[in-house]
């Protein structure tokens, strides 16, 4: 049974190496991906979307693959050579305070499992709506639910799991407009809920091992890999469509800098 970590910091201090030996064959990876780059098919097809903190550039990969540019910014020198080695031509290693990106510069924006690392949520997407063109896309993934806190949690550093409500009202505080917003994952809830979150609680749960985090990350061939595939490709096919999923174990908001008569608008509408 597959029940990954949600973000690259698998194990502390050596992440990226241990992200990149999963991400091609990870169910969730591959899943993520999919569902990023068909909501930025959707509201931001044509823009350079810069991926802030993108790690070792698999959800760059993933887009470029889909026909979207985009451009990578990872502050690790780990990161940002894999990024390279995998084909990402426009790697940036900075931080995005760092990069000195002038007002306005970027025309997309992507912070995929990266918000729940970062002390001052606030301040970091003020930055970015600043970064932004009046009218351009911010696209965000980050772990849902505070209730689903666990071991996992702990170790890759987060400072907050969200609610698509909490996380809506911290975006709408740094200037941005929420245009669509889902749930995805849903499959993964209850167990989460039943292999992680409880006995966390119950302190059976302390730590994991990278052979743990590999075999969570193999969807498998048996019953559950035959659901598991045949859900994910429901849930894609529903965020595809525009539609909204009530409960999952991530969050995915599309926000906008506002802009008199120019937005981010649904190309497909």
């Amino acid at each position: 049974m597959g029940l990954p970590s949600t973000q690259g910091g698998l194990l502390p201090g050596r992440g990226q190496e241990q992200c990149r030996k999963i991400e091609e064959t990870s169910f969730w990876f591959n899943h993520r991906n999919d569902v990023i780059a068909s909501v930025v098919l959707r509201f931001s097809p044509r823009d350079t979307l810069f991926d802030i903190g993108g790690g070792n550039g698999y959800v760059s990969l993933g887009l470029q693959r889909a026909g979207v540019s985009s451009v990578v910014v990872e502050p690790g020198p780990c990161g940002a050579r894999n990024a390279l080695e995998r084909g990402i031509s426009a790697v940036i290693q900075s931080t995005l305070e760092d990069a000195g990106f002038r007002s306005g510069s970027m025309g997309a924006a992507g912070l995929f499992d990266v918000l729940e690392h970062v002390e001052d949520d606030s301040a970091f997407l003020r930055e970015i709506h600043r970064c932004l063109r009046p009218g351009g896309c911010l696209f965000v993934t980050v772990p849902a639910f505070p209730a689903l806190w666990s071991a996992e949690d702990d170790a890759a550093g987060h400072f907050r799991r969200y609610s698509l409500a909490s996380l809506e009202r911290t975006l709408q505080a740094a200037g941005f407009i929420v245009r669509y917003r889902s749930y995805f994952f849903s499959i993964l809830v209850l167990p989460v809920i039943l292999l992680r979150t409880l006995p966390y609680r119950v302190g059976l749960r302390k730590g994991f091992s990278l052979e743990t985090v590999e075999k969570e990350h193999a969807a498998g061939s048996g019953r559950f890999g035959t659901i598991l595939d045949a859900a994910l490709k429901l849930e894609l096919a529903w965020i595809r469509h525009g539609r909204r999923l009530p409960a999952g174990t991530s969050c995915l908001p599309v926000a906008a800098r506002p802009a008199p008569g120019r937005s981010c608008h649904d190309s497909a509408a």
